[in-house]
């Protein structure tokens, strides 16, 4: 129901009493401010108490306020600009301990996080990943970062991983134009969603492979074109998108795919100690001498 709830308010309006006409209003009008309004926050600003605010809620069918609003963070994500999303935040955190809420806010999303993702959708990712013969991994944008975190990883476990790189469309199909039934694609993209990475998909998906989205919702436009969907809570924070929860998810499938493969990660990771050492890719503390850490 996300995705029609504006459809879905303005169809029930012609039938809706004084109060929930007004509630209506305001929610169609100013949407990107009361998605993060509480109930009695909401009556205040409409002029209504906070129990017409939950029949309002009840009577587009969900189960309490809480539920709607959820439903309305969902949809907006998207059709924020970054211009209101400053606004929002601004509304939301204030100037003051903007560490403190921000961090806070990011604890609650990996809470959440581990609420929504579906722990059967997570153990068959895994095995997928296992199983595939190429690996593709697409983020544009900023998912682009959790992209090549993931195939920074994957690389040093599995045989074949390729990461696309978000470039003209023409060159993301160029890279992606060989997959096929034994390839897996791994598509991640948050609001505001990355039409690159929705397209990516749909091709991956009609020429057989594997499709696995990260994303933050089922109505994420990723969904109708993935097998296995892994959801990840990613609320902005102010134009800055929030991906605490999202590299935590990805934090625990590379630790799934690398227990399940524990004997070749220990040989890869002897080979690349000695490499290391030879190399001196790593900065050592003379401790034997007294050095400081300034020192080095």
């Amino acid at each position: 129901m996300a995705m029609d709830l504006f459809s879905e308010i303005r169809k029930n309006i012609p039938s809706m009493s004084k109060g929930h006409k007004l509630i209506a209003g305001y929610i169609l009008e100013h949407y990107d401010k009361a998605a993060y309004m509480t109930a009695a926050k909401l009556g205040n600003a409409v002029g209504v108490s906070e129990s017409t605010i939950v029949r309002f809620a009840s009577e587009l069918g969900f189960d309490g306020y809480p539920a709607l609003q959820s439903a309305l963070q969902d949809v907006i994500q998207n059709k924020l600009t970054a211009v209101q999303r400053i606004d929002v935040t601004s509304d939301r955190i204030g100037e003051s301990d903007v560490m403190e809420k921000v961090l806070n806010l990011d604890i609650e999303r990996i809470r959440k996080t581990l609420e929504k993702c579906s722990k059967d959708d997570f153990n068959q990712c895994v095995e997928k990943i296992m199983n595939s013969r190429t690996i593709y991994i697409f983020g544009a944008r900023s998912a682009a970062s959790l992209a090549q975190f993931i195939k920074y990883y994957f690389n040093l476990i599995l045989p074949d991983v390729r990461l696309v790189s978000a470039s003209t469309p023409s060159e993301v199909f160029e890279q992606i134009m060989r997959i096929g039934e034994n390839d897996l694609m791994i598509g991640i993209s948050f609001p505001r969603y990355s039409n690159q990475t929705v397209n990516a998909l749909k091709y991956a998906k009609a020429k057989g492979a594997n499709v696995i989205a990260i994303t933050d919702s089922g109505s994420s436009p990723l969904v109708p074109y993935s097998d296995n969907v892994l959801i990840a809570k990613s609320d902005m924070a102010s134009f800055v998108d929030s991906l605490v929860a999202p590299m935590s998810l990805i934090n625990a499938l590379i630790v799934a795919v690398s227990i399940r493969s524990r004997e070749k990660v220990k040989k890869t990771f002897e080979n690349l100690e000695k490499i290391w050492d030879e190399y001196e890719v790593y900065s050592k503390l003379d401790s034997d001498n007294g050095g400081d850490e300034n020192d080095v």
